[in-house]
């Protein structure tokens, strides 16, 4: 028993400490520190690239050469049960209905028309039959598919939710389509034969001025991108009389007033008078809300439903992928239909996930340099990482490619600098006083807004699958 305790002893005596601790050491050390850190801040690529335009007067006029509306909006459905019927004032966005805005007849023409479903594969409409319906594409991806030069088929283009197509065919007698249409998902369509539209037009005087009307406006000349046409003569010889023309100008053009993003800064003044060594507290407090303030920034710049670039990017502007997931095929298209495309745009996700699919077709896309920084890119085109590009629930984004600066018609930021008591560029830090409870007061606010020149210089690949993996 002696022997036990005295063996037990010496353990403890081998285990006693002989050192002061680091725990009490730390109380007269000064603590090596980092400056307050916080995972919000992200690269925020877009406020990067974009080029600032100083707006003086609070809001920046977009002159545009006049162009013609030719509805190309897209339909609003609602569902009830598996019943699919379309919203009777979104009929305006089709071409002969723009502007159109007699609610018993619209609400007349909704009712006529009929629900359809296909499947995958099945064809809607046939090349070289009788175009006498319009179809509005509730829910699914279609191919427009024709002939191609050597006898093989091509797709022309693809639509999905929202989209519609014959609607010319309303007021063309005898016309035929010029196009296969096939559903490439499973699709639910509405269809509405030129016989029912031609029954509710005969009770409609107003539905007959309309038709009218829009087969005048359809014949002014204009050229590919719907402006109206500058008229000229090349190639004569002697002396032709020379055609006299004008450039007409949109006469509402539109005008991107300078939105706000504000917060107010409290910082007790005990804390700033006692706890001000080795860091500032104000100083680090004012740090980390201007970043959260621009990270805001950005994702109103892109979301924001008034000026956001996935809310203003014209329609046909606006791609779908071929099979879902990102391809360099997809990425082909968009860079394809602008001049100059100079960024892209992508979730990181969405990156990903074109990355897999060039990996699987045996395909190393390089990286660039950019800001002293390598990024991946496609094509020599900088694909950017942006958070704050949506993800919807069903893992499906979008991919934003622009051409920017105002001498090249493109996307360009909007701000004003020279603000009072002005922190960064177009951002201000205003003291507004300490309270009776001896907290201080800062407003923070940032202006800021985006315009797009042109329509042209804003694409946006929309539905593209993240979810789905290799295999």
């Amino acid at each position: 028993m002696t022997s036990l305790m005295g063996s037990g002893t010496g353990v403890e005596a081998e285990q006693r400490q002989q050192s002061l601790a680091t725990a009490a050491a730390r109380n007269l050390a000064t603590t090596t520190k980092s400056v307050p850190q916080m995972q919000e801040i992200t690269s925020r690529w877009l406020l990067r690239v974009l080029p600032w335009v100083q707006v003086a007067g609070g809001a920046y006029r977009v002159n545009r050469r006049l162009t013609y509306a030719v509805g190309d909006g897209r339909v609003t459905f609602v569902s009830t049960g598996s019943t699919v019927t379309v919203v009777p004032q979104e009929l305006g966005e089709l071409a002969l209905l723009r502007g159109f805005e007699d609610p018993d007849v619209l609400g007349a023409l909704a009712g006529r028309f009929t629900q359809q479903e296909y499947e995958p594969g099945d064809v809607i409409v046939e090349f070289g039959h009788v175009a006498d319906q319009v179809f509005l594409i509730a829910h699914g991806k279609v191919n427009r598919i024709g002939a191609g030069e050597y006898g093989s088929q091509v797709v022309l283009g693809m639509q999905a939710d929202g989209d519609y197509f014959g609607d010319e065919s309303l007021v063309e007698d005898q016309g035929i389509w010029e196009y296969t249409v096939k559903a490439a998902t499973r699709c639910t369509v509405l269809a509405l034969s030129r016989a029912a539209f031609e029954d509710v037009a005969a009770q409609s005087p107003a539905l007959r001025a309309q038709v009218e009307e829009y087969l005048e406006s359809a014949s002014q000349p204009q050229n590919k991108h719907g402006e109206a046409a500058i008229a000229m003569s090349a190639g004569h010889s002697g002396e032709a009389v020379l055609p006299g023309t004008f450039v007409d100008y949109e006469l509402a053009p539109r005008e991107y007033e300078l939105s706000v993003a504000q917060t107010v800064l409290k910082v007790h003044s005990r804390v700033a008078d006692l706890y001000n060594e080795p860091m500032n507290q104000i100083e680090q407090q004012l740090r980390l809300t201007v970043e959260a303030l621009r990270e805001r920034q950005e994702h109103e710049m892109i979301n924001n439903r008034e000026f956001g670039l996935l809310h203003n990017a014209d329609l046909k502007q606006r791609l779908h992928t071929r099979t879902g997931a990102p391809t360099p095929d997809d990425l082909d298209e968009l860079l394809s239909r602008r001049r100059n495309t100079q960024f892209m745009l992508a979730h990181p996700s969405a990156i990903a996930a074109f990355g897999r699919e060039c990996t699987a077709r045996g395909i190393y896309p390089t990286n660039v340099p950019l800001f002293d920084t390598m990024v991946p890119a496609w094509r020599g085109v900088p694909l950017l990482p942006c958070n704050k590009i949506p993800v919807s629930d069903t893992k499906t984004t979008s991919i934003i490619a622009m051409r920017t600066g105002e001498s090249n018609q493109g996307v360009i930021g909007l701000h004003q600098t020279g603000l009072p008591d002005e922190f960064e560029p177009s951002l201000s830090v205003r003291f507004m006083g300490i309270s009776e409870q001896a907290i201080i007061s800062y407003l923070v606010t940032a202006y800021y807004s985006v315009a797009v020149l042109v329509p042209d210089a804003l694409g946006i690949l929309e539905n593209v699958e993240i979810g789905r993996g290799r295999a």
